[in-house]
């Protein structure tokens, strides 16, 4: 799982969204928008992007608990 910050400078969140999703090890990673923006364009924009959740910043403890909780996470492999 990886929260991105939408506004980040120079290279912003829905870009490095599409970077991971182009990558194949990127097909399976949940991704998270945390961003300040969210009007329906905004939530639009994140899923086109390829984010799986969309966070309104600030994000309340209650809710990243809640979506952590109920996120199914692919077993782990091991590397040896």
């Amino acid at each position: 799982m990886a929260l991105l910050d939408i506004g980040m400078p120079k290279l912003n969140g829905y870009e490095v969204a599409r970077r991971l999703r182009a990558e194949p090890w990127g097909a399976n990673i949940v991704l998270v928008a945390v961003t300040g923006w969210g009007q329906a364009q905004d939530r639009q924009r994140t899923a086109e992007a390829g984010f799986d959740y969309h966070l309104i910043k600030p994000v309340m403890p209650e809710a990243l608990t809640q979506l952590l909780a109920s996120v199914v996470v692919p077993e782990a492999v091991p590397t040896r």
